[in-house]
């Protein structure tokens, strides 16, 4: 092969290479786009055909603390490392962190069962907290954090800063995306699966989010929600 049909197959190559980036690059930004839309529809959707339980929630909880707050707000780990607070009914008591390690035993067992413990023998969850528990009420005001755009519908769920360190060398990896009110995590077990069984569980959606995944991963938590499963 002559020197000019080396440089021209070298260049031909060179030019096969930028143009798959600039399609990969394409694609990516309109799955973010794509995206973005369906978490906002979605949102907004879910918000006013569930005001009427916001409202009774709201209602209900009132009678049961009349001085406590109604939503909880917790520092979470988003996309990229960013701090932001989640939104939920509140299903614990007041000062609930305190409360639990007030109990070093119970606090070690917390963290040794992969930061939960059995609804019958944990001293923060409340009455009709146990309920919103069990039915995922208490997730929907998350609603608002889609709505902000900290979250997404679909997602690795967002952790506390404590649990960062189960990640390890793959932590960047979980925080290059958006965490999610559900994800793959919820489907394959939720409560059930805890780490690290969860990491491979949360990195499988990483590595493989797309639209038709997120449809298959919305679908499946209308039925695991139904079935009360995994709940705690």
């Amino acid at each position: 092969m002559s020197l000019s049909n080396q440089s021209s197959s070298v260049i031909q190559g060179e030019i096969t290479q930028l143009q798959d980036t600039s399609s990969t690059r394409i694609a990516f930004k309109n799955y973010y786009i794509i995206k973005r839309f369906i978490d906002l529809l979605g949102a907004f959707i879910g918000i006013v055909l569930s005001m009427p339980i916001f409202l009774l929630l709201i209602v209900i909880m009132k009678i049961q603390d009349p001085k406590g707050p109604v939503i909880f707000r917790q520092w979470r780990i988003g996309e990229n490392g960013k701090k932001f607070a989640i939104y939920k009914f509140r299903s614990m008591v007041r000062n609930a962190e305190k409360v639990l390690k007030s109990d070093e035993a119970l606090y070690k067992k917390y963290i040794e069962n992969n930061y939960k413990l059995e609804p019958d023998e944990d001293p923060r969850i409340t009455k009709i907290g146990y309920f919103l528990r069990k039915s995922s009420l208490d997730e929907l005001p998350q609603l608002i954090n889609v709505l902000i755009g900290n979250m997404s519908l679909v997602g690795p769920r967002p952790v506390v800063e404590v649990e960062l360190k189960e990640y390890k060398h793959k932590l960047d990896d979980f925080l290059s995306v958006k965490p999610g009110i559900t994800g793959y995590w919820q489907v394959c077990g939720r409560s059930d699966v805890g780490y690290p069984e969860r990491v491979d569980l949360e990195l499988y959606y990483v590595y493989n989010k797309s639209i038709k995944l997120d449809f298959n991963i919305l679908l499946k938590t209308i039925v695991i929600v139904l079935r009360r499963n995994g709940a705690y």
